[in-house]
């Protein structure tokens, strides 16, 4: 089955993308996998599913998210996470601390990273611990 979004880079040319790029697209590929999950396992109504994916979304608890599965990381996955953490946004954040941002993004960083570089299976392994 062709995939729905074609994901046209080369690991090469994911490995020059900016970290910052990789959690954008980490962001919206773990929303929608939250979102998912939660219109597949309840029944609320919209706004309620709304305040339910906060609970995933939020910076404090992808943040508590990269903190468990951290040791399960590959050596690989950590130097994804540390670039992530350590990438220079000029972002403040409104509803979290700076730590708790920096962590989120290494965790949004991640995720964007197995996304683009096609490792699905991986990339599944690691969301489903995030429903733990």
């Amino acid at each position: 089955m062709q995939e729905l979004i074609e994901r046209k880079k080369e690991i090469n040319e994911v490995n020059q993308m900016s970290p910052l790029i990789w959690a954008y697209i980490g962001d919206s590929v773990y929303e929608l996998f939250i979102r998912t999950h939660l219109v597949n396992t309840t029944r609320l109504k919209p706004h309620n599913l709304h305040i339910e994916a906060i609970k995933y979304v939020k910076a404090n608890s992808q943040k508590d998210i990269l903190n468990n599965i951290y040791e399960d990381l590959t050596e690989d996955e950590k130097d994804i996470v540390r670039r992530g953490r350590n990438a220079d946004n000029h972002h403040l954040p409104k509803n979290a601390t700076v730590e708790e941002y920096k962590y989120s993004t290494a965790f949004e960083a991640l995720i964007g990273y197995l996304y683009l570089t096609k490792q699905d299976e991986r990339l599944k392994e690691i969301l489903n611990k995030c429903l733990d």
